[in-house]
């Protein structure tokens, strides 16, 4: 196979051939791999984002292949070898592996995946790639979405094929489609929120044709399934510079189909009534959120972060004194979370919790000056719940204020809220809010069985807990019989 750089010898540096060899030697798996592959006739190339992962110094334990064994063979080869084989994929070409191996010093795992040679492309009215297999590497590199993603090594010989030029795009930080970006598009539209989430997990800017193309075919998305264009926008959430991709989406279109709550943030403007740009506002939000993320990407915390403020738009009010008002706008947001989350086939867990804070976020600007009650105080944890930390994350990540002295102020007076919840919860445990009475004990007191009386009878003991802190059994008795008397009266 000739090398498809030999007429640009530039293009590839001597320490870039060494450090693909050197990756390749380090992982031994690799040739073991191709050496098996060879043997049975067949070739074997590491490819795409492995190979440019390993250019740009960040490659992991998962290892992409491709060949031009069709899926038996390939399961013929490597079962005897991996250490555990998955065929999830191999209606698509791919086939899984995982393989402990010993490298150096130390013991790997290795997640990999061998795909056949393979073209992909839509019809009209598909929702899911028709896959036809191809039979030479430069067929399968011209159909993957961009140049940097469309290199390979050919193994065991370490021939380094690089049909489309990606290795100067690497250098260049640029995406750009190994054919045009239009046919790139047709075949799989997904592509689009790709670009968007390699330009946001890479730092990399979309040339200009690409761009072009995405803001004219953004309709296309339409025919993917809500799974596949969720999962993109995950990886795109949880990459390093979300604001870039999350502005590409926005800029092209594909977000008005997407996530429509995100553009409906650009609230036209004019000079007699001043309020904050609520898009430029939401964007700072989510960055102030992921500074605070203590264990890494927070999926839960940076959807809330987005979608914090999407019930502005239906609950602007423009007030007799020019200011501009958004009242309840958390409440119609959290629907609103809800309805999109749903719609893009999130689980009941998620849609909840991100609903939950999104309806939360506004709560602790009732805490004023630090008036609270010890009560408010108790309701708050309470409403929170187990998403309590995310929501002091949140909350605290909301103000974006220019005015150091008001920042400095809230900043303040959430240490303080902070303070007073850590001594109540060392003092009544209130992670765990209970009345001081269980349902078994209600129905023993009042010599009632199993019913809705003993669930109000239980909510009013739960109000009592939260509003008075905790009671003596003897007290709890007693306000539970007081109230029972107001019942029977």
């Amino acid at each position: 196979m000739p090398n498809a750089n030999e007429e640009k010898p530039s293009a590839l540096s001597q320490v870039q051939h060494r450090a693909v060899s050197e990756l390749l030697r380090i992982a031994p798996v690799a040739d073991d791999l191709a050496r098996r592959f060879q043997e049975a006739g067949f070739s074997l190339a590491l490819v795409g984002g492995s190979v440019r992962d390993a250019l740009l110094g960040r490659l992991g334990n998962d290892l992409d292949f491709t060949t031009d064994a069709r899926p038996q063979d390939v399961l013929k080869i490597v079962r005897p070898w991996a250490d555990a084989v998955w065929e999830v994929g191999i209606a698509f070409g791919t086939v899984g592996a995982q393989k402990d191996a010993r490298v150096g010093d130390a013991d790997r795992r290795f997640q990999i995946e061998v795909t056949t040679y393979r073209s992909e492309a839509y019809d009209r009215t598909s929702r899911k790639p028709e896959v036809s297999y191809g039979d030479s590497i430069e067929e399968d590199l011209v159909r993957r979405d961009f140049t940097v993603n469309a290199m390979a090594v050919a193994l065991p010989e370490k021939e380094f094929i690089d049909p489309h030029g990606g290795l100067q795009d690497l250098a260049s930080r640029v995406l750009r489609t190994p054919g045009t970006p239009e046919e790139s598009f047709s075949d799989d539209p997904l592509r689009m929120m790709r670009a968007a989430r390699f330009a946001a997990q890479l730092d990399f800017e979309v040339a200009p044709e690409v761009v072009a193309a995405m803001n004219a075919m953004a309709g296309r998305i339409e025919i993917v399934s809500a799974e596949r264009v969720r999962d993109e926008l995950n990886k795109l959430i949880l990459s390093p510079h979300p604001r870039k991709g999350l502005s590409l989406l926005v800029e092209t279109g594909l977000a008005d189909r997407v996530l429509p709550e995100l553009p409906a943030l650009r609230l036209e403007r004019d000079e007699h009534h001043r309020h904050k740009d609520v898009y430029d506002h939401t964007l700072i939000v989510l960055e102030q959120a992921m500074a605070l993320e203590d264990d890494g990407p927070d999926l839960t915390l940076r959807l809330a972060a987005l979608l914090h403020d999407i019930g502005k738009p239906r609950t602007r009010r423009f007030e007799k004194d020019g200011r501009v008002s958004f009242h309840h706008h958390e409440v119609v947001g959290a629907k609103m979370t809800k309805k999109r989350m749903t719609a893009l086939k999130y689980s009941n867990e998620l849609v909840k919790d991100v609903s939950r804070l999104v309806e939360l976020h506004l709560r602790f600007h009732g805490y004023g000056t630090g008036e609270w009650t010890d009560s408010a105080v108790r309701r708050y944890v309470r409403d929170a719940g187990p998403l309590l930390d995310r929501l002091h994350k949140l909350t605290r990540s909301d103000c974006t204020t220019r005015n150091k002295r008001k920042a400095a102020a809230l900043s303040r007076a959430y240490d303080g809220l902070e303070e007073r919840i850590a001594k109540l919860q060392e003092q009544e445990e209130l992670d765990s809010i209970r009345p001081d009475l269980d349902g078994n004990q209600i129905m023993e007191i009042l010599g009632v069985g199993p019913g809705p009386v003993i669930g109000r009878a239980y909510k009013h003991m739960l109000e009592l807990r939260l509003e008075n802190g905790p009671m003596e059994y003897d007290s709890a008795v007693a306000a539970l019989k007081e109230w029972w008397a107001d019942q029977e009266g």
